[in-house]
């Protein structure tokens, strides 16, 4: 997801991300410290948005949007809710920092589910889904060597623990080149079994 997208004309183009989204409380939590790191580093990058972990990250074009929202809606029938567990700060050096998500596994499952209708996530062949190693929810990017060494310092001997239960994910999108992202659509965990998933895909598709 280097390259920037080309738009032709008439078929309009958005960024999507696929996220799992904390209660509000601990969101407001989160956005404190955020806002806290925006204040005392001069850093305007990640500090805006809804806190979140993400899942898939992609461009498509708008018109592609139904089928996209049909096969998501269809991974979380058969999904189940699970508890996330926050644990104190990591970093990629040298440039952003964030919250360590301790509980990996049940959302890399969630991704590997995602993973086998990415063709369908693809835009172009300089523009495919991207998807994460690690689950975090970043609380600055984009750093300076400065303000990361500078941060890193104080908030990898900062603690924060927080948890909540993900019962759902959500479709965030924004046309391309706008800066805020809006909720297209939020997917409830059901935990249905196959042959019942099976058949309301059916119906949807």
């Amino acid at each position: 997801m280097k390259a920037s997208p080309l738009s032709l004309p008439g078929y309009r183009i958005n960024e999507y991300q696929l996220v799992l989204s904390p209660h509000e409380d601990l969101r407001e939590r989160i956005k404190g410290i955020k806002e806290e790191f925006r204040n005392n580093y001069r850093v305007a990058a990640g500090a805006s948005g809804r806190p979140h972990i993400t899942l898939a990250r992609f461009f498509q074009y708008a018109m592609m949007e139904e089928r996209i929202l049909n096969r998501l809606k269809s991974v979380a029938m058969g999904y189940h809710g699970f508890k996330v567990e926050l644990k104190d700060f990591g970093s990629l050096p040298s440039h952003s920092i964030f919250i360590n998500v301790v509980t990996k596994e049940p959302i890399k499952e969630l991704v590997r589910a995602v993973k086998p209708f990415q063709q369908l996530l693809k835009l172009n062949s300089e523009n495919k889904p991207w998807f994460p190693d690690e689950p975090h929810i970043t609380i600055a990017r984009k750093l300076l060597p400065w303000q990361y060494e500078k941060a890193w310092l104080e908030y990898s001997h900062r603690h924060f623990t927080g948890r909540f239960i993900a019962d759902r994910m959500l479709l965030l999108r924004r046309k391309l080149g706008d800066q805020a992202y809006q909720i297209a659509a939020a997917f409830d965990f059901m935990n249905l079994p196959v042959n019942t998933k099976q058949g309301e895909l059916f119906n949807l598709l």
